[in-house]
């Protein structure tokens, strides 16, 4: 009897996992044996950072131990280590870890990687995790990437991951006279896609230059939909430490084109916003020199303003792009015409949001104006959909 007991018992545990790894997402750089058979014979460069890990191994570390032959690596900002701090030029280097060689992805023309490092290798494996915004480069890095692939012949293999914001769609459509590397595609500040759906975009839509096209495959990620709400494992990179910035960052990036710090140097970057000479505020906080903010905005000046990580998520969501904030600063500063600098309109992506605000219109107001870009991108990007929206 008692043997009965415990054969069933292991059945049902059986049963239990086995309906756990149904509902569990699973990346696209855990289902190896969709790939390995792409990868044979040939020399393979790798995009990724920290973020690329599968399970508690990076997956450089694993097709190494698979006998794969990794000639390559390409680092976007932050660094392969995720230590850098923003806009930080990470410069040709060589992983401690493996040897293999790190190049730099702008050594070429038009920030490119040179044609040097592009004939180095036969396939390029893109394996980071993005957050699905218009102004986080790493998207930006791809492009260039695949751009560069499809000028020297070069196949592009994406393992695709979710994206942390994948559930809604918010924003204007970039003005391509902002185009910058924090505003690459004509696309939404938070576009809801994932690396894989955006790469056939690109492709499908002809926005690389010369109307080029990268041949890309992408190994989708299996029980995603854009309604799953993904939690990243990993922070992906040194000031977006935990969900509530990742949530909270398609609200209090503009900042980064003020005086007013966000955050960067504290323990709560893209969650807090004030300045030293903001009235009225109880909450205050010091920007430090830390790693990945070592020179953060109003360093070592103690700054008044507001604490927003105590927000639940469900209402960071139900706000979406929430220009409350940026509103509330600039009113409070009264600094006029040395408020913005023209960086605000490289991430915002359009010139009438400025406008608007200093015109005194509400946050309602303005995101009123680009409801009309939001249902035509939505429709825009529905061929190149992976996932069930």
């Amino acid at each position: 009897m008692k043997k009965i007991l415990i054969f069933l018992l292991s059945i049902l545990c059986w049963c239990y996992e086995c309906r756990s790894q149904e509902g569990r997402i699973i990346l696209g750089d855990e289902q190896t044996s969709e790939y390995f058979p792409i990868l044979k014979g040939k020399r393979i460069a790798v995009f990724s950072n920290h973020t690329g890990m599968i399970g508690n191994k990076h997956l450089v570390d694993v097709l190494l131990e698979n006998k794969f032959n990794v000639v390559a690596i390409f680092s976007p900002e932050h660094g392969f280590r995720g230590n850098a701090d923003a806009g930080e030029h990470v410069s040709s280097s060589v992983d401690s870890k493996t040897g293999v060689p790190i190049l730099s992805l702008y050594d070429g023309k038009l920030g490119k990687p040179s044609e040097q490092s592009m004939r180095k290798f036969d396939i390029l494996i893109v394996d980071i995790q993005d957050v699905g915004l218009r102004y986080y480069t790493y998207y930006a890095s791809m492009c260039r990437l695949m751009d560069a692939c499809a000028e020297y012949n070069r196949k592009m293999l994406i393992l695709d991951r979710p994206n942390p914001n994948g559930h809604y769609v918010d924003g204007p459509i970039l003005d391509m006279k902002h185009k910058s590397g924090v505003g690459w595609l004509p696309i939404p500040i938070v576009h809801g896609m994932t690396l894989g759906e955006l790469a056939l975009m690109i492709n499908g839509e002809r926005w690389l230059p010369a109307s080029r096209v990268c041949d890309v495959t992408v190994i989708p990620c299996k029980n995603y939909t854009h309604q799953t709400m993904y939690r990243l494992p990993i922070p992906p990179s040194p000031n977006l430490p935990n969900m509530k910035s990742v949530y909270l960052y398609p609200s209090t990036c503009y900042f980064e084109a003020t005086p007013v710090s966000l955050g960067r140097g504290t323990d709560k970057p893209f969650q807090v916003y004030g300045h030293p000479n903001m009235k009225g505020y109880d909450f205050s906080f010091t920007p430090r020199s830390v790693p990945g903010a070592k020179k953060p905005p109003q360093l070592n000046k103690l700054c008044y303003g507001v604490d927003l990580s105590n927000m639940s998520d469900e209402e960071i969501w139900k706000r979406g792009v929430d220009l409350t904030y940026v509103i509330d600063a600039y009113r409070n500063l009264n600094l006029d015409d040395h408020f913005f600098r023209s960086f605000f309109e490289k991430l915002v992506g359009v010139d009438y949001v400025r406008k608007m605000i200093e015109d005194g219109k509400s946050a309602e107001e303005i995101k009123a104006m680009w409801q009309d870009d939001v249902k035509r991108f939505k429709e825009q990007r529905k061929p190149y959909l992976l996932y069930e929206e």
